[in-house]
């Protein structure tokens, strides 16, 4: 394995989804002995424990801003970690839930800073879809389980198998492609609706699901007809769970 040629490192890490009980000890160590600390976490609390971990913590959330294009925020975050890496420092960003699963900074600030000769790795974190598989008893095993982001869901032709369970992400911005809004409006929510119906029933039963972030929290996993989908309350950290609907079929040439 090449070594790094410089000084400088990132370490991206997860925190988990609920505060202060998903973090590994791994994680929280870089933290606490990181030279400066990136924080972007949704959670104020999650925020404010890492803060308390170390004191050079800088938050990155409030480079997001509504009609704001995503990719430049994304842009800005990279090139706040990358610039400390060059400074030498030991650098940490805590990312939330797990910093590989729908996170684009994480990745793209890893491949710079090896691109550059530094040295920089990624730590794993409890995910929104580990919870997910906990909250809503799925063994994605038994089935078997699709998952895709909802506008890539929308936007591409997907092979879709129903008697699987297909897994939407961030279904709160789906219908909407600029890239520059937190969530999107029933009217372009209402085309993901119709996607799915080419395929399951109107009367299927699917579950918007929430995690929790705090160990007082329970988890939301609402139950409701896929014909009303798009008509109810969902949120930018929302996810569509699709059971099954039709049985596993035998394939003989395997029997």
């Amino acid at each position: 394995m090449e070594q790094p040629s410089q000084v400088g490192s990132l370490v991206c890490v997860g925190t988990g989804m609920m505060v202060g009980a998903h973090m590994s000890p791994l994680c929280q160590s870089h933290i606490e002995q990181a030279d400066i600390v990136f924080v972007c976490v949704a959670e104020h609390y999650m925020e404010a424990w890492i803060m308390s971990l170390n004191v050079n913590a800088i938050n990155l959330q409030p480079l997001y801003d509504e009609g704001k294009d995503r990719r430049h925020t994304y842009q800005q975050m990279c090139d706040a970690m990358l610039e400390q890496v060059k400074q030498g420092k030991k650098v940490v960003g805590a990312f939330y839930g797990h910093p590989g699963v729908f996170a684009k900074v994480p990745h793209q600030a890893i491949i710079e800073a090896r691109e550059l000769g530094f040295e920089a790795y990624m730590l794993p974190g409890i995910s929104a879809e580990a919870c997910l598989y906990a909250d809503l008893n799925i063994d994605p095993g038994q089935f078997g389980c699709q998952h895709y982001e909802a506008n890539q869901f929308l936007r591409y032709k997907r092979v879709i198998d129903t008697s699987g369970y297909l897994v939407l992400w961030q279904v709160g911005v789906a219908g909407d492609f600029s890239t520059a809004v937190f969530t999107s409006t029933k009217q372009q929510r209402s085309r993901l609706t119709e996607k799915l119906l080419q395929h399951y029933d109107a009367s299927h039963t699917v579950i918007i699901y929430e995690a929790a972030t705090l160990p007082i929290e329970s988890f939301r996993a609402s139950k409701v007809t896929l014909a009303t989908l798009h008509e109810q309350e969902i949120h930018q950290h929302s996810t569509l769970v699709v059971p099954p609907q039709t049985p596993l079929v035998v394939d003989e040439c395997y029997q």
